[in-house]
């Protein structure tokens, strides 16, 4: 029984580990292209994010979208956001959609 807690704890502690680090990059990511209309907390609340429609990201819809619904927007655009496949990668993109989960809590 102890065998199996601790094998448990270090496949938790390694899941935990190995989360941040996309989501650190995704901060990065974040600050440099994203902040700007989208706030530092994801509300929407700046000038940009309030004449582009941002909606807050700890909206009902945006919790419920799936990773590769928001991958997909942020890649191709979707209403006033543009489309950034020509400024960020692909993993770049999804460091960034970590890191918006975080803010989600």
């Amino acid at each position: 029984m102890r065998h199996q807690f601790a094998l448990a704890s270090l496949v938790a502690a390694m899941v935990c580990v190995a989360m941040p680090s996309h989501a650190q990059a995704g901060a990065d990511t974040y600050k440099a292209k994203c902040m700007m209309c989208h706030a530092a907390d994801g509300s929407g609340n700046t000038p940009a994010g309030k004449s582009m429609g941002a909606i807050p990201f700890k909206s009902e819809a945006l919790i419920k979208a799936s990773d590769a619904d928001l991958i997909a927007s942020t890649t191709n655009g979707k209403g006033k956001m543009p489309a950034y496949k020509s400024q960020l990668t692909a993993p770049q993109i999804a460091d960034v959609i970590a890191y918006v989960r975080t803010l989600q809590k």
